[in-house]
């Protein structure tokens, strides 16, 4: 199955409708059309706990009726409440400028449902936290880090309100996964009309200048506005300082081999990065 499609995520918290913003605005980028996923996560009910030997035997069968009715009424008021959810994200999408857009509801793990979109998935879409985070906290919900980690097609994480990214920075690192991403990054439309700055932390030597201006050269042949930039120090501190300089509105990241880069990307590092992000991050694996 050909990957065509942008699969957003939402499930209710303060940044679904920055979610919807930024897949509206990345389908219509695109020319993709959109879905936007609500996954009702697998819970074990009250009702199937082992409640033997804690009351009598007829209080117990009474209680446990009493329970599977209330979480009978639970999950159909879960689902109603997703269904106004995705109506209310597509309604808010097609009203930003999607044309394409489809709604799917599905009872899983939400790291199970990706993983079978990602066959059709081009480039996923969620939110930094979810619906028992508040966004001023500087962390990433747990199902994100986990996503992250396992999924391969493109991760677009939205953060804080949505308003259209007027340029980039790529960390970058002169690796063979480094130039694929690079590669990547040319045939797609995304990011093609926004100045872009490809950054590496590494020491000033004549072959990190050879490895940054070929990148460079790449993406300016296929029509990119970008500027190298080769810069020391801590890559956490450089890269934050350089996004702060420049008020950098769109960061780019991904896994470029065993390296400073990469040690950066997959580790706790990268959650740090992510954590305190106010900028969409676009995932490259």
């Amino acid at each position: 199955m050909t990957k065509h499609q942008v699969t957003a995520c939402i499930d209710g918290s303060a940044i679904s409708n920055t979610v919807c913003d930024t897949a509206a605005w990345a389908s219509s980028l695109l020319n993709a059309p959109l879905t936007f996923l609500h996954v009702l996560e697998k819970t074990v009910s009250p009702a199937h706990e082992d409640l033997s030997g804690a009351i009598g035997l007829g209080s117990r069968e009474h209680l446990l009726e009493e329970l599977t009715e209330l979480d009978e009424k639970r999950k159909k008021l879960e689902i109603e409440h997703g269904k106004h959810l995705l109506s209310d994200a597509k309604d808010r999408a097609v009203a930003a400028g999607a044309t394409d857009v489809s709604t799917e509801q599905r009872h899983d793990q939400l790291l199970d449902a990706l993983l079978k979109y990602e066959s059709e998935t081009r480039l996923y879409v969620i939110g930094r936290l979810g619906g028992d985070h508040d966004l001023q906290t500087e962390t990433i919900g747990s199902h994100v880090e986990n996503v992250v980690r396992a999924i391969h097609t493109p991760i677009l994480m939205a953060t804080g309100q949505f308003s259209t990214p007027g340029n980039y920075m790529l960390a970058y690192d002169g690796s063979e996964t480094a130039d694929k991403a690079i590669d990547r990054i040319a045939n797609s439309p995304l990011l093609s009309s926004l100045p872009g700055h490809i950054v590496m932390v590494a020491n000033d030597t004549e072959e990190n200048r050879q490895r940054l201006n070929h990148a460079t050269e790449l993406l300016s042949a296929r029509g990119h506005n970008v500027e190298p930039h080769l810069i020391q120090g801590d890559v956490i501190e450089s890269l934050m300082t350089f996004q702060n300089r420049l008020n950098i509105e769109l960061k780019v990241m991904g896994a470029y081999g065993h390296s400073r880069i990469r040690e950066f990307i997959v580790g706790s590092n990268t959650t740090k990065m992510l954590a305190t992000s106010t900028v969409p991050v676009l995932i490259l694996r």
